[in-house]
């Protein structure tokens, strides 16, 4: 995006420093912490969140996927989860593929 605040080099960043980074309420962002399992801040002893830098560009990742392109949260939440996983089909086949190769190659040297 290029409409992007530019972000200090931090190891962690506090709510409000998130909620203004990309621009998004706190109570959206502890409310979207329930909704996506990948935002996952962590906790001081005292209970407040610390958010990653991966957080904070998950945080505008869904906020685009649910403001601008429309997204619903289930359907924002299955598209990540989709992206995140590996096709299996793929996998199966490529397995299939090293498998009769293995074989192949066993046959030549027996």
């Amino acid at each position: 995006m290029s409409s992007e605040v530019k972000r200090p080099d931090k190891l962690y960043y506090r709510i409000g420093e998130v909620s203004t980074l990309t621009g998004v309420p706190s109570y959206v962002l502890r409310f979207w912490e329930g909704e996506f399992p990948s935002i996952k801040p962590r906790r001081t002893e005292s209970g407040q969140r610390l958010y990653r830098p991966v957080d904070v560009e998950r945080i505008r990742e869904i906020k685009d996927l649910l403001h601008r392109q429309k997204f619903t949260i289930r359907g924002a939440r299955q598209f990540l989860r989709q992206r995140e996983a590996p096709p299996e089909t793929d996998l199966q086949a490529e397995l299939a593929f090293l498998r009769e190769e293995l074989l192949a190659i066993r046959k030549l040297l027996s």
